[in-house]
């Protein structure tokens, strides 16, 4: 054959090969899962008769770090899906040729370390989007995740059960999920979605069973399909989590105790919803929240602690309208209750918190892919104390009166891939209190071939007072390319001045019209010395509706890279135009102009698979014509003891020099300070794992933070959004210096002696102090500290599931 046609026959073959793999890539496996008459005993060792004869599902192809190759011969995968009356029963082969490199640390449930491990993913009613995750580490840690596309929820847990083991071929995992962790349509024959997945950590290679195209859509949307499952029934879904839980406390000298007792249950109202309730609940062993010196015009917010408005909400999350901790949150009137106090009174108690009676919420999805969400909470009424030491009088002011909170949700998947969505909050209080009522339509819409996403919402606000009702409205708006390396997107933000959220969810700012622009670069294979990175560039022109006048603009460029060896470093730049704040004077329609800025910051983490690593990050902003400027640093190296202890230390730095910030009202004046500020937080995470079900754990954190303003030099906001120097004189009343310094200590035993139950034991301690002694440095502050009373704590909580 002539050289130019042996060419030409290579390269048609070549293609057609090629074209022939690719086409076998994206075809969707099928898998048929066996019916067992007995059912295989959970104990890690899948050598049972009953898997002998049960297909195999194998050919797995990587995800990470490459884009479709086939599993190693020496790391072959091989799982075995059948199931029972009761429950689906799964034995995954993870064969390894070298199986001590085979990575094995412990850990508590719902934290994956650094291990190898196996990944099932079901999605009962193949929609594209919502789905549950399995997961089973090498050392026998459980985790289990709900999934609305990418998002992983492990806040929801369910009951199931996964035991593994390990040999000279590799390692093992048996799992068994009742059809209680599940939800399904009612018909004779399933068609569920299915995805597996293996990590081999020592490689740094992820692989799963059906291919996942990177380059175009969700993960999600590449499920394989697991047939065969027939003549099922969903159980009776009841189960109870009663707990009994007692409190010792110690704080100046006084000692107290409590005792509690209340029940969480769960009801499967039908083969798709589910029934959540909590009981007189007990929020006592929450993690502490790590509160900040608060100088600035918004309410800090914290992530929410507590277990049943964490499990399950993704119905309930949509369009950002729920903020759980407004839920027995402190009460509307408590600043106003701390300045009622009359002549010659003192408070006898003002309550900051209000208490939760109880909470339920139910959600499912129909077999047309319809989901509903239903939530609702009663907290009860809370009043301040007071006595009058001359006429010895106790009068009281109601600072939260009796609330309803509640959320329903209609949210229609279509397409496998796409969803339009209806929210509606309502907070309603007895007598003339404040009511919030908020209704969003929300779309998340992508093209047949998911090249294109457009999405979008828009809320409408509603809260009536004693004296008035105000309405407002937000939208957004969002159109992405979601395929190939190239990649950008254009999207709009809108909201009148009147949208309030903020009676269940939370929105600092209103009275906007922005615009955002990003275009990005990212590679889906390994490059040269990379595994991934991502090359970003974006820009922002932010508007105020009313006034129609121009905030602010702002340009950067971003960067993540991770090479072969797992060190991952990036960082970003920005460019900022001047910038006006209507927030920061509290007062409507005024606006503090602030310099134009640049800022910067770079970040690297190194192989969290070796015994030490590090996180540590950089980042300084330099104002234009100001001596404004700003640093922020951190350290967080981590140590690996052995596979069942570990400890992470983190240490940060932030100072802001000479920022002009706001002090007071002063008549018609709103007077601004020049402020210095500069913070150090501590803290310790330390676990100790006597097995995947028994660990005690520490957390420690230390937070102070110093804000001093300068001597003369205080101003005047005038109505152009420039300051004049001022003669504001400062006294120990009204003197705008503050020290902060706070201490929390948490030390817990906890056990799971059984599947869903627990106990956790748990030592507390705490010290807080807040004065105007700028002047002092951080281990002066720390010194003085700790001449506080300590708020010490000894609890016992006992939960016990009950099916």
């Amino acid at each position: 054959m002539p050289f130019k046609l042996q060419v030409l026959f290579s390269l048609f073959l070549t293609t057609h090969l090629a074209i022939s793999q690719n086409s076998a890539l994206l075809q969707k496996k099928e898998y048929s899962a066996t019916k067992l008459t007995s059912a295989p005993m959970i104990d890690g060792v899948p050598t049972d008769n009953v898997w002998e004869k049960i297909p195999v599902a194998s050919e797995f192809v990587m995800i990470e770090p490459g884009d479709g190759t086939p599993s190693r011969t020496t790391h072959p995968t091989e799982v075995k899906i059948a199931y029972t009356d009761d429950a689906i029963y799964v034995a995954a082969y993870m064969f390894d040729n070298n199986p001590e490199e085979i990575r094995r640390e412990f850990a508590q449930r719902d934290n994956i370390p650094v291990s190898d491990y196996f990944v099932l993913d079901i999605n009962t009613y193949n929609d594209g989007e919502n789905q549950t995750r399995f997961i089973v580490t090498a050392a026998g840690t459980i985790a289990d995740a709900k999934m609305k596309g990418e998002n992983e929820d492990y806040a929801y847990n369910v009951v199931w059960d996964a035991q593994v083991s390990l040999d000279d071929k590799g390692w093992y995992a048996e799992i068994k999920i009742p059809y209680a962790a599940l939800r399904f349509p009612e018909k004779e024959e399933q068609l569920w979605s299915l995805q597996l997945g293996r990590h081999i950590n020592h490689l740094n290679e992820t692989y799963v069973w059906n291919y996942i195209n990177k380059s175009i859509g969700k993960s999600t949307h590449y499920n394989g399909l697991l047939k065969g499952i027939s003549n099922i029934d969903a159980p009776v879904r009841l189960s109870f989590y009663p707990y009994i839980s007692g409190e010792v406390e110690r704080f100046e000298g006084k000692t107290g105790t409590s005792f509690n007792a209340g029940m969480d249950f769960k009801y499967g109202i039908n083969d798709a919803f589910t029934l959540d309730a909590t009981l007189i609940p007990d929020f006592g062993q929450t993690a502490y929240d790590e509160v900040e010196l608060n100088l600035g015009p918004f309410e800090q917010t914290f992530g929410e602690n507590r277990a049943f408005f964490t499990e399950g909400t993704e119905l309930f999350t949509k369009g950002n309208l729920f903020y759980s901790r407004r839920i027995g949150d402190t009460p509307l009137g408590f600043n106003e209750a701390q300045d009622a106090r009359l002549e010659n009174e003192k408070i006898l108690e003002n309550p900051e918190k209000t208490n939760l009676l109880n909470a339920l919420k139910i959600s499912g999805r129909t077999e047309s892919g319809l989901g509903i969400g239903f939530f609702n909470a009663i907290t009860e009424t809370e009043k301040a104390r007071y006595y009058n030491t001359v006429t010895r009088e106790v009068r009281e002011m109601v600072t939260s009166p009796f609330s309803n909170y509640n959320i329903f949700v209609l949210d229609q998947q279509f397409n496998q891939k796409s969803s339009i969505s209806l929210i509606n909050t309502n907070v309603t209080r007895e007598g003339h209190f404040r009511d919030g009522n908020v209704t969003g339509f929300l779309f998340d819409v992508f093209n047949r071939e998911s090249s294109f996403n457009l999405s979008g919402e828009a809320k409408m606000s509603r809260v009536n007072t004693a004296t008035r009702n105000k309405m407002g409205f937000a939208s957004a708006l969002s159109l992405e390319r979601t395929k190939g390396n190239f990649r950008y997107g254009i999207s709009h933000e809108f909201a009148n001045e009147t949208y309030d959220i903020n009676d269940l969810g939370v929105n600092f700012v209103n009275n906007y019209n922005n615009f955002y622009l990003n275009t990005s670069y990212r590679i889906f294979e390994p490059q040269g010395i990379f595994n991934q990175y991502n090359l970003r560039f974006y820009g922002n022109h932010q508007r105020r509706y009313r006034p129609n006048l121009a905030l602010g603009s702002g340009i950067g460029s971003s960067f993540f890279g991770m090479t072969r060896e797992r060190f991952a470093f990036g960082g970003f730049i920005e460019a900022n135009t001047k910038f006006k704040d209507y927030f920061e004077p509290r007062q409507q329609n005024s606006f503090i102009t602030y310099p134009a800025f640049g800022t910067a910051e770079a970040w690297i983490s190194s192989d969290y698979r070796k015994r030490f690593a590090v996180d540590s990050r950089l980042g300084y902003s330099e104002f234009i014509d100001s001596d404004r400027t700003a640093l922020n640093f951190n350290f967080s190296p981590r140590f690996r003891f052995s596979n069942r202890f570990t400890l992470v230390y983190s240490f940060e730095f932030e100072q802001e020099n000479k920022r002009q910030s706001f002090v007071e009202i002063l008549s018609k004046n709103v007077i601004f300070g020049t402020r210095d500020m500069q913070s150090i937080e501590n803290s310790l995470q330390g676990n100790y794992n006597f097995n995947t079900r028994e660990a005690v754990s520490l957390s420690f954190r230390n937070f102070w933070s110093s804000a001093s303003f300068l001597k003369n030099k205080f101003s005047r906001l005038g109505q152009n959004g420039n300051l004049s120097a001022f003669p504001y004189e400062t006294s120990e009343a009204n003197d705008p210096n503050a020290n902060f310094n706070i201490w929390n200590l948490d030390l817990s035993y906890q056990w799971r002696f059984a599947p869903g139950s627990e106990m956790i034991l748990l030592y507390r301690n705490s010290i807080f102090k807040l004065d105007n002694q700028s002047d002092l440095v951080y281990l002066e502050s720390v010194d003085q500290l700790f001449q506080q009373p300590v708020r010490q704590q000894l609890s016992l909580r006992i939960v016990y599931y009950l099916d």
